[in-house]
């Protein structure tokens, strides 16, 4: 038998059996004892250990006239039978608790860019996977979700650190940047304007985010560093139903991230400007609990998210 191969125990078919057989033979040292344990009859135990010295073409036990001792070769392969039945032990346990998971339950938080289309795309995943698991998703800014996850409503969340945050004790895994564009209704003028400058759209009508948020400071900071006034005929809302209904009524301009103006134009709400905005958001990425055990399930969607992040971005 050729136990240089990695694979020999598949050609000599080696049984679970005779694993089992040489844990009781060292619990016990005594072949009757380990055959009645295993249920069998000392004969046939003893046709195993052969088998397997024959097999292995060494001798494993000393047979003493008061038991069986383990010679060198039969120690080595007790530990590693010990070693081969744990593994499969854990195997199992691991069975159990993903089948756990596929019906359990996961909450999830998520910002408006990855909530378009990286979280559809791995909840479509595991939902094909696991028509049980129960996913709750929460739509917030980031510093909303970042007190949910660090109160442990949330398993993890995809969103960003922000400066003024504590952020000791999360991990963070970066996915991708965040450019902002800016979009208009179908039909709009602009639309047909290919050489737009910040000072074609720096006079016209904004639907824009609050003071006070990154996403307008940084929108308002772009203006000036052109030299330029930012706009000041501004509707201040972040509501995307008003947003959408005053875009389809007036030639008004909204800045917004990109991926989410690339799922409302593919809707055909609106369309992006013919302009690059020098605008972005700061990036986002998964971000956990530091030792915070996550559910069988909660593990299902994260490496969904992350497959899924890998495609698109």
């Amino acid at each position: 038998m050729d136990t240089t191969n990695p694979n020999w125990f598949l050609k000599a078919r080696l049984k679970t059996r005779q694993l089992l057989l040489l844990i009781a033979l060292d619990d016990y040292r005594n072949i009757h004892r380990a055959a009645e344990e295993l249920h069998m009859t000392q004969p046939a135990a003893s046709k195993q250990i052969k088998d397997l010295e024959e097999m292995l073409d060494v001798r494993l036990f000393e047979r003493l006239p008061r038991g069986m001792e383990p010679t060198i070769y039969g120690e080595t392969m007790i530990r590693h039978a010990r070693m081969a039945l744990t593994s499969l032990a854990l195997a199992h346990d691991d069975i159990v608790a993903l089948k756990a998971g596929l019906a359990g339950q996961v909450e999830v938080g998520v910002i408006m860019s990855p909530a378009m289309a990286l979280l559809p795309r791995a909840i479509a995943r595991i939902k094909e996977q696991a028509p049980l698991l129960r996913i709750g998703v929460q739509l917030e800014p980031s510093n909303v979700l970042l007190d949910k996850l660090q109160h442990g409503t949330l398993d993890f969340m995809i969103g960003r650190i922000l400066e003024k945050e504590d952020s000791t004790g999360l991990i963070y895994e970066e996915l991708t940047e965040e450019p902002a564009c800016a979009v208009v209704r179908p039909g709009h003028p602009l639309l047909d304007n290919r050489a737009l400058t910040l000072q074609d759209i720096a006079g016209r009508p904004w639907i824009l985010p609050p003071p006070g948020s990154i996403l307008r400071h940084r929108f308002d900071m772009m203006f000036r560093r052109a030299g330029l006034q930012p706009p000041v005929n501004v509707v201040d809302t972040t509501a995307l139903l008003l947003v959408t209904a005053l875009l389809q009524q007036t030639d008004a301009l909204h800045v917004m991230p990109q991926e989410v103006a690339q799922y409302y134009a593919s809707l055909n709400v609106m369309r992006i400007l013919p302009i690059e905005l020098p605008c972005k958001m700061d990036a986002f990425g998964i971000i956990r609990q530091q030792g915070h055990l996550l559910s069988p399930g909660a593990d299902l969607l994260l490496k969904a998210v992350r497959a899924a992040a890998a495609e698109i971005y």
